[in-house]
């Protein structure tokens, strides 16, 4: 800095003055030739470091459970990262054959490649190019592809620069980890992946030769492009450069040019897309879009292809099957381990390309109401509260006040009231009333704090929602619905999805990894295992469901012990079945994404649930049947089947029907059938009068039985059907 300070342009100047006149001239053309050379060529002119495989972006790579490729993310190119080592032989003598022959002899440039270039190019009319490896790989990833002298000279001084950096084996692994293979595809990995379905590692000699020949002009010879016929004519001159380097022999040349190249199909280039991009939203939300579209991740999903695509099938063929006048356009399923929380398969539509159906809107993350099927979740409040599977509601029209509207008056799917049903024969036929009434002396905080609990997350405010949640009057999600249902198969423990069960970065370190319990111990208890019992047992109880499905529907998985459960809304917009053992949860919906109402005849066992029997039947083939184990403090005991009583003692001389039920130990009942007592019966209908009837009645004993909501029902009574109600409720 001294010597800049005493620096004294005056005297440089006078200097200058005192040159001889021709040198001066010089000097100060060298200058503006240095400041035009500078500021035209060295300037802007970028690191051949940024060469380096490990600075490039790279497409991240989402794999099923097996190892197979559902999808590559990228931003603009698709470009996945191989070591030269995984490159095979032929890939790297093909290259070097058709580009560059002296390749590791030369420098950074070709004097003699460059010659010949020009006599074929005058002499032959032949076009060659005379650029090295080496000056392509420079244009391809550090240069544009502008032809003009600028360029040309950035690119020889680059060129130089790169072959001083790097050794030859490092400059053709860039080389083709970089270059231009069609498309999107960068680097002969993606190309291998989009042309022939296979990793680069597996290419025989004629794919080989086919993919080194793209680079020169990737649109133009690409067997995928308008002329398919010239990809198969610069194949058969790689074949022929090869053999004129002793690459190959004659033979192998005559073999490979002969065997048909099996191309694979022309796609969307995607599997199961609906999961993919919902694991792809997982990934963007954790680490940010840069690294998941440039940062060479490897993705390893729960998915299994095999059962995604079973599960698939059976959503488009069930759809195609239902009639036209039910107005059903579109379905959805997802297949869970619930023990574990791994998605198995997510079909989010009937096909995620239909625009008509808004196809690639994914069911299974959107809001929907769930119908009867949440259910269970009160029914488990309830058993929690300790009442029990024989607590017995009188399902018969019944109203509730309405604050700032009409009452609401729940009615049955079928129209009917069914007098005495037990929480067993309730929930197994999903009436309604008895369901309404659960919820009445559950209370909405405790129904919604279980569902929390188990895995719903959009039930919140309990005052934005009224005795209608339990017949699914608030919207849920499919993956919140398998996550609850799942609690159920695994004892009370809430295990959490788990799509991903390893990412590794671009150098192959583990970012993360999810080891699969093996007990679902390591989950959360958020219910009794009696209440996880009982209710799976109540759903796997065909004899507790005839009176609404009888005895063969397509709830029942033949030989197979499968606890489901069905939902429609009362609006027929929704449709949903949900069943599951211990290793297998499917849950299934069917319905038109925009909220347009099915035909009344669509229902849980003609909707959703064949699509839901497909898919179960299919995972359960072979396989042994597994049914929930009974906590130690569940216990059997006979009750009258008609109260839920303790039967009379023998000897009484009182009688009642009776069966076998589950209940957890202090809460099973204690009281007998009740006996007689004076009631007031309307003189008309020989029934109990109804409160504030003062007419035409009159006092005489009966059998009266009274539920949990203070509602009475007279035993002894004749009981005449009222009329059904004209609007049911599924």
């Amino acid at each position: 800095m001294g010597k800049l300070k005493n620096f004294d342009l005056t005297a440089f100047l006078k200097k200058l003055g005192k040159l001889p006149k021709i040198r001066l001239i010089l000097l100060i053309l060298f200058f503006i030739f240095a400041a035009v050379f500078y500021f035209y060529i060295l300037k802007d002119l970028p690191l051949p470091t940024k060469l380096s495989s490990t600075s490039t972006p790279q497409s991240s790579q989402i794999y099923d459970r097996n190892g197979k490729l559902l999808y590559q993310i990228y931003d603009q190119k698709n470009q996945i990262f191989v070591p030269l080592a995984s490159v095979p032989k032929d890939v790297r003598e093909a290259t070097i054959a058709i580009e560059d022959r002296n390749f590791y002899e030369h420098g950074a440039i070709d004097i003699r490649g460059m010659a010949r270039a020009a006599v074929a190019i005058v002499f032959k009319q032949q076009l060659q190019g005379g650029s090295t490896l080496t000056q392509q790989l420079v244009k391809n990833s550090l240069l544009t592809q502008e032809r003009t002298i600028p360029r040309k000279i950035k690119e020889v001084i680059l060129s130089f620069a790169t072959e001083f950096i790097y050794s030859k084996d490092q400059i053709l692994e860039m080389y083709l980890n970089q270059s231009p293979y069609g498309g999107t595809a960068w680097g002969v990995e993606a190309a291998a992946q989009r042309y022939f379905g296979k990793k680069a590692s597996d290419l025989n000699l004629e794919e080989s030769a086919l993919l080194a020949g793209l680079p020169q002009s990737p649109t133009l010879y690409s067997p995928f492009g308008s002329r398919p016929e010239l990809a198969k004519q610069r194949q058969l001159e790689v074949l022929k450069a090869m053999e004129e380097e002793d690459f190959i022999t004659k033979e192998q040349r005559q073999k490979a040019q002969n065997t048909p190249l099996k191309y694979k199909k022309l796609s969307n280039e995607i599997e199961a897309p609906h999961f993919v991009l919902y694991i792809k939203d997982l990934l963007i939300q954790k680490y940010g879009q840069e690294l998941v579209e440039e940062g060479g991740l490897k993705i390893t999903t729960t998915l299994d292809l095999d059962i995604q695509n079973a599960a698939q099938a059976s959503v488009a063929a069930q759809i195609n099957r239902l009639p036209k006048s039910y107005r059903v356009s579109n379905g959805a399923a997802l297949v869970t381990h619930p023990g574990t929380g791994e998605i198995l398969a997510m079909v989010g539509s009937k096909d995620y390309f239909d625009s008509s159906i808004d196809g690639n809107v994914n069911i299974t993350t959107s809001l929907r109401q769930p119908g009867s099927s949440i259910k269970p979740i009160n029914y488990a409040t309830g058993l929690i509260n300790k009442y029990n599977a024989a607590t017995t509601f009188i399902d018969q029209p019944t109203c509730y006040p309405n604050q700032g509207g009409r009452d609401y008056c729940p009615v049955n799917y079928d129209g009917k009231w069914h007098g005495l049903v037990s929480m067993r024969i309730a929930l197994g036929n999903s009436f309604n009333i008895p369901a309404v009434k659960m919820l009445k002396v559950n209370g909405l905080r405790a129904m919604i704090a279980t569902a929390s609990a188990m895995g719903i997350t959009t039930f919140t405010d309990p005052d934005n929602y009224g005795l209608s949640l339990t017949l699914g009057g608030g919207e849920v999600k499919m993956v919140d619905m398998a996550q609850a249902f799942g609690v159920f198969a695994n004892g009370g423990y809430r295990i959490n999805l788990h799509p991903i069960l390893k990412i590794l970065d671009k150098n192959g370190k583990i970012m993360e990894e999810y080891n699969p319990p093996t007990s679902p111990i390591f989950g959360k208890r958020v219910l009794p295992d009696g209440v996880a019992f009982i209710i799976s047992d109540i759903l796997q109880d065909n004899g507790a469901r005839l009176a609404a499905f009888g005895g063969s529907s397509e709830l029942v998985i033949p030989k197979q012990i499968v606890s489901v459960k069905t939902g429609t809304t009362n609006d027929y917009k929704d449709n949903w079945t949900i069943g599951y053992t211990p290793s297998y949860l499917v849950t299934t919906w069917v319905g038109n994404n925009d909220n347009t109402q099915m035909s009344g005849v669509v229902s849980g066992v003609t909707g959703a649930a064949p699509i839901w029997n497909d898919i179960m039947s299919f995972l359960l083939q072979g396989k042994t049947p597994e049914g929930m184990s009974r906590p130690a403090d569940v216990i059997q005991k006979q009750v009258c089947s008609d109260t839920g009583a303790l039967p009379p003692p023998d000897g009484s001389g009182a009688s009642c029907p009776t069966r076998l039920e589950y209940f957890i130990k202090g809460s099973e009942p204690k009281n007998q059938p009740p006996g007689n007592t004076q009631v007031w019966i309307d003189k008309n209908t020989q029934d109990l009068a109804k409160k504030g009837q003062t007419d035409n009645i009159e006092l005489k004993d009966a059998v009266v039985y009274t539920d949990p909501t203070g509602d009475q029902y007279c035993l002894s009574c004749p009981h005449p059907t009222p009329e059904p109600s004209p609007t049911p409720n599924p």
